[in-house]
């Protein structure tokens, strides 16, 4: 069935070949995005990518002037996560239709920073249409995915990474980002990546840290909320660990890497080789407190 003609604009604007053969939708069931996006361990890394993107300035402000983050503290990472997995695993027209949605969502998001943040001074103008906060929020989903798989399932060697993130360039095109801000390949998107997280364009703002302690806060009582919040400060990158007041030491980096020998034990396969694909080191011991953690 042929897609409506405004379907196959937006097809051919961000992924001119079409679909590759056999794809049920925007997708290949056996490519390297669907299996690392569908994966179940990559729901642990929904703190992760909310605190990631928050750090920019204009995205914190954002969420905190056009969302109910204080009253619905996960809705909007629940209704991103949603989006994701439509234009992800659904058929053309669904997954199309919802690369539209965020689009109309981001229109009509507009303000100014509240407060000095970084290189950007109180009163600097922001939109939902930015086209590099657009990316940030893309490379944060998009890192964060391969991370957990990573971590949690297994190693990735070059030629694996490489095919999740040519799908991957789809995505981001859908999203919004302008074809010239898409890394070409993926060892440019891990320059560009680590680049963002050493720079002084990310500034954890107090909005932001208010956002992320909100949102670090998971129903289930005191427990759960301290369980979250380890396993995210254990999959951020020490600078922004640090910036956003996460307390991380050797005891809970233990724990953490136990967390992961445990999740991984309980797949069936032999173990993968060493991964070909760049991870920044991410282990930062400090002094605070190991009686805090679960």
């Amino acid at each position: 069935m042929a897609l409506p003609a405004d379907d196959a604009e937006l097809l051919a604007r961000v992924q001119p070949g079409g679909p590759e053969p056999g794809a049920r939708g925007l997708f290949r069931d056996d490519g390297w995005l669907r299996r690392i996006s569908g994966e179940p361990v990559a729901i642990l890394g929904g703190g992760r990518a909310l605190v990631l993107e928050v750090a920019h300035p204009f995205v914190a402000a954002a969420v905190a002037e056009h969302s109910a983050f204080r009253a619905d503290p996960f809705g909007r990472l629940q209704r991103t996560l949603a989006a994701m997995q439509t234009i992800t695993f659904a058929g053309l027209p669904a997954a199309l239709e919802a690369a539209r949605a965020v689009e109309r969502a981001h229109a009509h998001v507009r303000g100014r920073l509240p407060e000095p943040a970084g290189r950007f001074p109180a009163g600097t103008p922001y939109s939902g249409r930015d086209p590099e906060a657009i990316r940030w929020v893309w490379a944060t989903l998009a890192d964060t995915a391969w991370l957990l798989y990573e971590r949690f399932v297994a190693p990735l060697g070059a030629a694996e990474c490489e095919a999740y993130y040519a799908e991957h360039r789809v995505l981001a095109r859908l999203l919004g980002v302008p074809s010239a801000l898409v890394p070409r390949d993926w060892g440019a998107f891990r320059c560009y990546f680590d680049a963002m997280v050493e720079g002084d364009l990310l500034a954890v703002t107090a909005l932001a840290r208010e956002i992320a302690t909100t949102a670090l806060h998971a129903p289930g009582g005191a427990g759960a909320a301290r369980r979250v919040r380890s396993l995210t400060a254990g999959l951020l990158p020490p600078r922004l660990r640090q910036a956003f007041g996460l307390p991380w030491d050797e005891v809970r980096q233990q724990r953490f890497d136990a967390l992961i020998s445990e999740v991984r034990a309980l797949r069936v396969g032999p173990p993968r080789a060493r991964s070909a694909c760049s991870d920044p080191g991410d282990r930062a011991p400090s002094s605070a407190d190991p009686s805090q953690e679960p």
